[in-house]
């Protein structure tokens, strides 16, 4: 798993590249949490890399959904690819989070 980040008008986009698994997953938490405990509550998780996920990358997005919210802050998705669609599809996902087609429509959704 390969994280990225970078600071576009005042939102940390995170660009993710890899499976998001249980070996993954605390790396990715750990990550998003330090971000957020730096006052970077609104994110752009950019996932044109992630070919996979598990259960425990959709604990990571339920986790870091919350914790920006509670702050005031919120996460978006963008690019999502096909496979991961349909996880977050099936677990209900799709109802609790903003995804966009690219990184850039995800951040505007922040102005």
């Amino acid at each position: 798993m390969d994280i990225k980040d970078k600071n576009i008008d005042g939102v940390t986009v995170i660009t993710l590249t890899g499976s998001i698994d249980a070996m993954s997953a605390p790396k990715i938490t750990e990550f998003i949490q330090n971000q957020i405990a730096n006052g970077n509550i609104k994110l752009v998780v950019d996932m044109h890399g992630v070919d996979y996920t598990s259960s425990a990358g959709l604990r990571v997005l339920l986790g870091a959904i919350k914790e920006t919210r509670t702050q005031g802050g919120d996460m978006r998705l963008a690019a999502v690819q096909p496979d991961v669609l349909k996880v977050l599809k099936l677990s209900g996902f799709i109802n609790i989070l903003k995804m966009f087609d690219d990184q850039d429509a995800a951040v505007a959704s922040f102005a």
